[in-house]
């Protein structure tokens, strides 16, 4: 039995034409003092041609203008993000979508300064272009029936959203159409109409009649909640004259439906009675339908259908079944099946969204999300730590044990299965050389940032004799700050560099140790494993894999790998788990002004990181018990097995206990050089920091010493003695000296000023020397040029720092290497040789403004 297809769309709002890129423009420089105010300017544009293409335009009912409309939306949600709604002083105008007018007036509108708004709207039409693009898909194709289906149900979904945000979003009197009443009414109409579709398709498609019957009976249902809210006294005079008798009509003729398809399973069943009895109330069901709509072709052909098949039935209860026809009244109720569901909002629309002002992020939220990424890798690297830490345990009594390669070597000839795994693995990464090659690097990057820092230190300490001396010098007259009040924090840093480098250095010999400890098995294993059946020494074994011991053995070694593939995939799920943080700071700086990030941390890393933190505990409580099988398991197989060569079973523990020690040290040894070279990075951007304080204090120096200099030459020393008359000239033969020239202009970027030359001048033994004079035979040039023969230049670009530098007081912060153990990062599922062990400890990521307190490694 077929079914028509008669949907209809919901209109659109229309919006005024306005301006955003001035109000917007002014928003930003006002708001946000950046450098970068000039690279928004072309995301204004951007933002003004969206809204231009989405609701200014006419656009076609077509899928390609939703995503015209949702690609504007998306960059509202992502604007209103970051910048206060309210703050946006655009007078967004928008009309009433049910409003035609009259000849008296125009349209109802209402026109509001606020992002929200705006949003609301967009928001609307897009609800309703879907609506519209849902009711022009053909019938006739499967394709766009499913399409309409998901659109009707989008739309639903968006305006029950409307209808739960508007009032709180706007919080005034707002167009009809976005009136609580009418969103809920269009919400239901939308998924009534999705249900529809579904209906009509099962309908086309043959699909089994008490299926079907359902669906009919759902579709009655969702129309008459329709047609409820559609006759709302507040609401009813907004539509369209025809909708609510279609609707009203729909109703009846869908419960029409759903008594002929159950009369349909009645017929299969041979319940005339009851067939006879829903096909009289579908008929009757069918004449309400046309009866309501005013549409006599309404549900026509349904009709039709079914008054053929009630003569049919009673044709054949009269003949033949002579069944009483019931009351239908009497008859068990139609299943309901509800398939159409309103879609919940998307977090974003546009399958190729760009946030076009991405980087427009208050400072506080930044700081708020510094410090939030540094509380979850604390968290991180605890719960790693703890997993990595349970892990080494396990390897080293598994090796201990000489498991599982004691249940593998069978007849003691041949190389155990793991044996011969964990040699192609090494091989696979290089070998002994791979570790040679990295072991040889690792001086190499130490010298170069020892060098780095002894440069800075030095730096600050000519700085400091510097100003010390000439404090000594002129004492008083010495005015400017001194040196240690302002480099504190640059020698606090520089402290703790160096404590990261010794603790490094400790590191570095340790892995040396280790490594020539293991060192005769790491290279048998990277011979390959078919070199290891020579160096293993025979021995027979009187047991077989059948043996309960070795059976149960082999079970605990599954139970291992299982317990370890777990921790893998805990740590991948502790690594990749991320939590959108800057909308919820964002969030709480619109709205109260400030951010807890305490707080609003602690809450989402708990409600994140709570189950793994649980499943990282329950792990290692498994872990206990599965051990204490093991040895008890091991007891017994040792009991089952009798001439065992203990030098065989004593090389298999050295090789298990070599590789486990060789992917240990591999680990390391990727993470030390990663350290290394991020330090370098750290530890010049260091250096140019104090190579800027250096040449500012040089300059206030130069010219503080060019102050002094002149008010010394410029002092009155008393007139002189006159002289004996014998001596003097008569009045008229007096010449007057020629006048003394002008000191030269003086440039602080080029040192001293040049005054006339005369002989230098010396300081007597055991005193300062004189400002300005030349260095003594042998003596050091004075310390305040530029670095000589640096490793790196003064700063990352190498030229001069450009005149005009201001000096002020540093407050200087250089953030050590993150994730630093130092270079400390366990394999999962690997662990060390049976020898004493401190527990996994990694690095914190530094706070905001200092560095990292550095913690003890590496185990020893």
């Amino acid at each position: 039995m077929s079914a028509t297809l008669e949907t209809f769309g919901v209109p659109q709002k229309k919006a005024s034409d306005i301006e955003i890129l001035k109000p917007l423009k002014n928003l930003i420089t006002s708001r946000y003092q950046t450098a970068e105010q000039d690279s928004y300017i072309g995301a204004i544009n951007e933002l003004a041609k969206l809204r231009t293409n989405a609701v200014a335009k006419n656009l076609e009912c077509h899928e390609s203008s939703l995503d015209v409309v949702y690609r504007y939306y998306d960059q509202i949600v992502a604007l209103e993000s970051k910048i206060p709604p309210s703050e946006i002083q655009i007078p967004f105008k928008w009309k009433d979508a049910f409003d035609k007018g009259s000849i008296f007036g125009g349209r109802i509108s209402l026109t509001v300064s606020s992002l929200s708004y705006e949003k609301v709207c967009v928001l609307f039409n897009i609800a309703a272009m879907q609506s519209q693009v849902a009711a022009a898909k053909s019938a006739d194709s499967e394709e766009e029936m499913k399409l309409s289906a998901k659109l009707f149900q989008s739309a639903s979904g968006i305006f029950s959203h409307l209808k739960t945000v508007v009032y709180s979003a706007l919080q005034q009197d707002l167009t009809p159409d976005l009136q609580p009443e009418t969103l809920s009414a269009l919400a239901s109409l939308m998924l009534a109409q999705a249900q529809e579709v579904i209906t009509v398709h099962a309908i086309r498609g043959r699909k089994k009649d008490a299926i079907v019957a359902k669906l009919c009976a759902q579709c009655e249902d969702m129309y008459g909640e329709t047609l409820k809210l559609f006759q709302r006294e507040s609401i009813k005079q907004l539509w369209d004259r025809g909708w609510i008798p279609r609707i009203s009509g729909k109703q009846a003729g869908y419960a029409g439906l759903a008594e002929y398809h159950q009369s349909r399973v009645c017929n299969s069943d041979k319940s005339v009675g009851e067939e006879i009895a829903r096909l009289n109330k579908g008929l009757e069901m069918f004449k309400a339908a046309q009866a309501r709509s005013g549409d006599l072709t309404m549900f026509a052909d349904n009709l039709g259908r079914a008054k053929n098949c009630l003569d049919e039935a009673v044709k054949d209860n009269d003949f033949i079944y002579h069944e009483r026809v019931p009351d239908v009244k009497s008859l068990s109720a139609i299943g309901k099946a509800a398939l159409a569901k309103p879609t919940p909002l998307p977090e974003k629309f546009s399958a190729t969204f760009t946030d076009l002002f991405e980087t427009l992020v208050p400072v506080s939220v930044q700081q708020a999300l510094v410090a939030y990424d540094t509380r979850k890798q604390e968290l991180v690297s605890s719960e790693i730590g703890k997993l990595r830490e349970s892990t080494q345990l396990l390897n080293s009594i598994l090796a201990s044990l000489n498991l599982p390669a004691a249940i593998e070597d069978v007849g003691g000839e041949k190389v155990p299965q793991s044996l011969r795994e964990k040699s192609s693995s090494v091989v696979e990464h290089g070998g002994c050389e791979a570790l040679q090659k990295m072991i040889s690097e690792l001086p190499d990057l130490l010298t170069r940032n020892k060098e780095l820092l002894e440069e800075c230190e030095r730096s600050l300490k000519e700085e400091h004799e510097s100003d010390s001396q000439l404090r000594t010098q002129f004492k008083e007259r010495w005015t400017r700050t001194p040196s240690e009040n302002l480099t504190a924090t640059f020698q606090t840093n520089a402290q703790k560099y160096r404590k990261v480098i010794d603790t490094a250095m400790s590191a570095d010999t340790t892995i040396r140790d280790k490594y020539e400890s293991h060192k005769e098995g790491m290279e048998l294993l990277s011979a390959g494993p078919e070199n290891i059946a020579g160096a293993l020494p025979s021995a027979s074994s009187t047991t077989d894999g059948s043996d309960p011991a070795v059976v149960r053995l082999k079970k605990l070694m599954e139970d291992v790998e299982t317990l370890k593939a777990e921790r893998d995939a805990i740590e991948c799920e502790l690594k990749s788990a991320t939590v959108d943080m800057k909308n919820v700071f964002l969030n709480a700086l619109a709205q109260d002004g400030a951010i807890n990030e305490q707080g609003m941390s602690a809450e989402s890393l708990g409600r994140v990181f709570g189950p793994l933190q649980k499943q990282v505990k329950e792990s290692i409580e498994r872990q206990e018990e599965l051990v204490k099988n093991i040895q008890e398991a091991h007891k017994d197989f040792s009991h089952a097995v009798s001439g065992a060569g203990g030098e065989r079973e004593a090389m298999m523990k050295k090789l298990a206990s070599a590789y486990d020690n060789f992917i240990e040290l591999r680990s390391n040894l990727t993470e030390g050089t990663k350290f290394y070279n991020d330090l370098t990075q750290l530890l010049v951007n260091f250096q140019t920091k104090i190579n800027d304080f250096c040449f500012a204090r040089r300059t206030e120096k130069e010219e503080l010493l060019r102050d002094l200099t002149q008010g010394l030459a410029n002092q009155n020393l008393g007139s002189a003695p006159n002289p004996p008359a014998h001596h003097q000239e008569s009045a008229g033969q007096a010449k007057s000296p020629p006048p003394r020239p002008p000191p030269p202009a003086v440039n602080p970027y080029q040192g001293a000023p040049q005054m006339p030359q005369a002989p230098p001048a010396q300081a007597p033994p055991g005193q300062a020397p004189i400002p300005g004079a030349p260095p003594a035979a042998g003596a050091v040039p004075p310390p305040y040029g530029a670095p000589q023969n640096l490793p790196y230049p003064m700063n990352p670009t190498g030229m001069p720092t450009p005149q005009g530098y201001v000096y002020s007081s540093y407050p200087v912060y250089t953030p050590m290497p993150q994730g630093y153990n130092p270079y400390f990062q366990q394999q999962p599922g690997y662990g060390t040789a049976p020898y004493p062990q401190q527990p996994y400890t990694a690095y914190p990521f530094p706070p905001q403004g200092q560095p990292p307190q550095q913690q003890q490694w590496p185990p020893q």
